[in-house]
């Protein structure tokens, strides 16, 4: 009960408001802090070593990789459907950055660390890439739609502590935050997507020349198990070095980190992940094809040599509420490859703005 001579707002002797108010936020700290370690406790499942490259270089790669990555944990985390590989390090507000088709979070190795600096910068597998595990499809290929890969990454993230954060997606990445930003705006503050148009506009306006640059799109989400069968014959570093588009600076162990994890497993995790794109990801997006983007956005996109059209910009006016920038880079496919240092200041303004 509170004394009549004493208010219940007065202050103890010599603490003015600004030291209470130091006093709750080192409090609310301490307990988000302890609320996280928790987390991040349960949700590891196992965690690299300086020694475990050279001993099990087939589970975590080299260390020539983990280089590339400097200060970066290396981490297995469980999710209620899989087991995400994840690399993370920095400090500063939460950042996470999700890589496409047919690479796994090594494709970030020309930005992390200078993004480190600044964020706390998360680089997970998606599910059934890299080095993440492989889940059963599920009923209608429910398990590789981008809304349960988003899932996964919302995991990740609150695992590490992180409730809202910066989202950067390139290729299937970009859809798996395309569809995390439909289905949980709240969990990301801005959003950067990298070469990317709605997976609905994609599949309802493409022609003859769509198809013969881009068909990978048919052919991976044909049946079980008939695409691959026809890439483990001729097998993944032939597939992947045939492919096209590989930016020239790309490091060669680079290259061979991708050849590695694109082992049977993660084939297989490709091919199902377009094969959802084409049958139930494409009815969700089909069900929300209305809906648009409320985040802020910044999309790039490489213009290949040619000179820069308009469909960008028109395309995603339509799908994305507050577009803040659109801009064309003069690169390929691989923007942050490409072009870290310009890819870098645009994201730098961006999140700091």
């Amino acid at each position: 009960m509170t004394s009549p001579s004493k208010s219940p707002h007065d202050l103890p002797a010599g603490m003015s408001r600004r030291d209470l108010m130091h006093v709750a936020a080192a409090g609310a700290a301490t307990a988000s802090f302890a609320t996280s370690a928790l987390a991040q406790q349960t949700a590891i499942v196992a965690e690299a070593s300086a020694a475990d490259y050279a001993r099990d270089p087939t589970r975590w790669g080299s260390a020539q990789i983990a280089a590339l990555f400097p200060g970066f944990k290396h981490v297995d985390m469980r999710t209620k459907g899989a087991i995400i590989r994840v690399r993370h390090g920095g400090s500063g507000p939460p950042l996470l950055l999700l890589h496409g088709y047919p690479n796994n979070h090594v494709l970030w190795h020309a930005v992390a660390a200078k993004l480190a600096q600044r964020y706390h910068v998360v680089c997970p597998d998606l599910r059934g890439y890299g080095d993440s595990s492989l889940p059963e499809p599920g009923e209608k290929l429910i398990n590789y739609s981008h809304r349960v890969m988003a899932e996964d990454m919302i995991e990740v993230m609150q695992q590490l502590g992180h409730q809202r954060f910066f989202l950067i997606g390139h290729d299937r990445g970009a859809r798996v935050s395309h569809r995390m930003c439909l289905d949980h705006p709240e969990r990301v503050m801005k959003l950067c997507l990298l070469d990317m148009l709605p997976t609905y506009y994609v599949w309802t306006n493409t022609d003859r020349e769509w198809a013969l640059g881009t068909w990978h799109w048919a052919f991976l989400a044909q049946p079980e198990p008939f695409p691959q069968t026809m890439i483990n014959a001729v097998g993944g570093e032939w597939f992947l070095t045939n492919r096209g588009a590989i930016p020239r600076q790309r490091p060669k162990i680079v290259m061979d980190e991708f050849i590695r994890c694109f082992s049977p497993k993660s084939v297989s995790g490709a091919c199902r992940d377009y094969r959802a794109g084409a049958t139930i990801g494409f009815e969700m997006d089909a069900a929300d094809k209305d809906k648009q983007v409320q985040t802020p956005l910044l999309v790039l996109w490489g213009t290949r040599g040619a000179p820069p059209t308009d469909e960008y910009p028109t395309v995603w006016r339509k799908f994305a509420r507050n577009l803040v920038a659109i801009e064309p880079l003069a690169t390929g496919h691989y923007i942050q490859e490409e072009m870290p240092e310009q890819c870098l200041d645009r994201f730098f303004k961006f999140f700091t703005a």
